[in-house]
């Protein structure tokens, strides 16, 4: 057995050397998703060079793996001719999925080249929004009458000469063409060929609406363990399917905006992309930062005067807003990941708020009893280490309320929370911890 990876992993030396034979042969036996790894690895430069040696069948799915920061520099270097001739061949749905990041001059030719049938569902699939339920569905699916035996439908399967891709079930429709049951293929072979099919339908299927968000589509599919599940439209009419090697995909690229978004980057982001551009797109939560951190350095120079003569507080100060803005964050994440599931919502946000903010409480008791023994025995002072114990418990309260109530904030005026949040979120913590203990220590010991 092939070992994924392995017939590529010296793609980038054999280049280098210009061993093109041995290129080509490792790149006839490997999956298109393997050679798709091996062109992100490589530089801009060395991409079209790795192309030439790619077999003509599997350059239109080595394409729909590709990152979308690699498969826009790729597109931008390659012959127009070559990528449309590799497009052209793929299913509707992974047409769809590339078409955003097509450069206007290849689209058209990419519509053109299709047959007019790719070019009428491909008009229908991208007149839904990208991340919905019809934005991901495919087109390609078997359908069947409700009213006819098994050994009909059965023999209507061996007429053809394949099924589609991830095919687990015939979909039963009417004379309208709505949905009016599914029928799962191991039921056609395991049950008595005379009975109707309608007979041996699903319970309770899982259906999907055009319009449902995808990550609702994903979280259906984990839950209930799917390979495929229908789409309709208003009128109960079937209009596609959703097949799992496409939720799979979502579920990758919520994975990877998990991550990406937390330090402000962009999932597609290309790591060999130019310093310039990459440089670009960093610099804008750079700036973001910069301001926010110049809120946290204002609000310590209101209380200039008391740090010079209380030198302990600029010494003890880091340690509040970094407390506070390690709770916040973790009150964050778990929102923020249970927004992203449904687990939250706000019939239950005011349940979860009370609950995060007694954790902020009883985690600032606890670690506010630490510092203020710390702190006392540090500077031999029990009214300093009281003083930071009171900022302590604060900030820790205002970390968890704020890890709350940030992401709903920033959902309502459409920003997304696990890009914003943890700017947002260390701004809060900073300028209220800096402000908790200066405040209380210019009023209590100065």
């Amino acid at each position: 057995m092939q070992t994924p990876l392995s017939p590529i992993t010296n793609v980038v030396e054999l280049l280098d050397t210009g061993n093109d034979d041995a290129v080509a042969a490792m790149f006839a036996e490997a999956h298109p998703a393997d050679i798709a790894d091996a062109l992100e690895r490589l530089t801009p430069e060395k991409r079209p060079a790795a192309w030439l040696h790619i077999p003509k069948d599997a350059k239109g799915e080595v394409l729909s793996e590709l990152n979308e920061g690699v498969f826009r520099n790729l597109a931008e270097e390659l012959d127009n001719r070559d990528l449309v001739n590799a497009i052209k061949v793929l299913d509707t749905d992974d047409i769809a999925d590339l078409i955003p990041d097509l450069p206007e001059s290849l689209l058209a030719d990419v519509l053109f080249a299709v047959d007019t049938e790719t070019r009428a569902n491909l008009g229908e699939v991208l007149s839904y929004p990208e991340d919905s339920a019809g934005g991901l569905m495919d087109l390609d699916f078997i359908t069947v009458r409700d009213n006819i035996s098994l050994d009909v439908v059965l023999h209507y399967l061996r007429l053809k000469t394949e099924l589609p891709e991830h095919t687990d079930t015939v979909y039963l429709v009417n004379r309208a063409n709505q949905l009016t049951g599914i029928l799962p293929l191991d039921r056609i072979i395991t049950q008595r060929g005379g009975d109707q099919a309608r007979g041996h339908m699903v319970e309770s299927p899982v259906i999907f609406q055009i319009l449902d968000d995808e990550e609702q589509v994903a979280k259906a599919f984990t839950d209930y363990d799917l390979i495929s599940a229908p789409v309709v439209d208003e009128n109960q009419k079937l209009v596609g399917r959703i097949t799992i090697d496409d939720v799979v995909d979502v579920i990758r690229e919520q994975a990877e905006h998990d991550i990406m978004a937390a330090a402000g980057l962009k999932e597609e982001e290309d790591i060999f992309a130019p310093v310039t551009k990459t440089t670009g797109d960093r610099t804008i939560w750079l700036a973001v930062n910069l301001l926010t951190a110049l809120l946290g350095s204002w609000v310590i120079g209101q209380f200039e005067g008391s740090i010079q003569r209380l030198v302990a507080l600029a010494v003890l100060m880091p340690i509040v807003a970094s407390m506070g803005g390690n709770a916040g964050t973790q009150t964050l994440t778990v929102v923020i990941r249970g927004m992203s599931l449904g687990t939250i919502s706000r019939g239950n946000m005011l349940n979860v708020l009370k609950k995060e903010s007694m954790v902020g409480v009883l985690n600032g008791l606890i670690w506010a009893a630490a510092i203020s023994i710390i702190a006392g025995l540090w500077y031999q002072d029990i009214i300093l280490g009281l003083v930071i114990a009171a900022a302590m418990i604060a900030n820790l309260v205002m970390g968890a309320i704020a890890g709350v109530c940030i992401p709903i904030f920033l959902e309502r005026m459409n920003i997304d929370p696990a890009l914003a949040g943890g700017v947002a979120l260390t701004t809060v913590t900073d300028v209220v911890g800096y402000f908790s203990v200066l405040g209380l220590a210019t009023l209590i010991l100065l």
